[in-house]
């Protein structure tokens, strides 16, 4: 029985060689155990809903996790640091003529020490292998400001969403070119 017809998605096109950087972090392709892993990041309702958005369902189970963060449907990485820990998580998808990316997010215990940054750049390292766009996209709460100092600092701008979207009045879009700083 092939994967459409058990039901699993067809993720090939989001399947790409881990990339190892001259410093020894790496991203590579997401597992079922990083998923698990990943669940223990988020001790509350809250947390867990402005990582993923108002649909993800608390308190968290296994199978609802799983379900609701679509990590067999989207390109869905984790970056692990020199030692080979589980460091940081993000996905892409394409999203308006753009690459996505999405649910990004740092270990409790390594945020503010530019572990984003490096899942951002990381991400935006395989993204145009998965995707020929020219642009990248993101969305941020309006009062995550940790985070959307990052973006910014990477070349991300405050746009106006085009589309009409429940989250526009509580997120800033923000989107960059995909050849910037190369």
């Amino acid at each position: 029985m092939d994967q459409v017809s058990a039901g699993i998605p067809d993720t090939s096109k989001y399947l790409v060689s881990s990339v190892r950087a001259r410093d020894g972090w790496v991203i590579e392709r997401a597992t079922s155990d990083d998923i698990d892993e990943l669940m223990a990041w988020f001790p509350d309702a809250k947390a867990i809903k402005v990582w993923g958005g108002p649909h993800f369902r608390y308190p968290i189970s296994r199978d609802a996790f799983h379900a609701d963060c679509h990590w067999r449907d989207m390109a869905t990485f984790c970056v692990r640091d020199p030692q080979n820990r589980f460091s940081a998580f993000g996905q892409l998808y394409a999203k308006h003529e753009r690459i996505n990316l999405a649910r990004l997010v740092v270990h409790p215990d390594l945020r503010g020490g530019g572990v984003g940054k490096r899942l951002v750049a990381m991400l935006m390292q395989v993204g145009p292998a998965l995707m020929s766009l020219d642009e990248y996209s993101l969305f941020v709460y309006r009062d995550n400001t940790p985070a959307l100092k990052c973006y910014e600092s990477m070349g991300f701008v405050i746009r106006d969403y085009p589309y009409d979207d429940p989250l526009v009045d509580a997120c800033f879009y923000l989107t960059r070119p995909v050849d910037e700083g190369r």
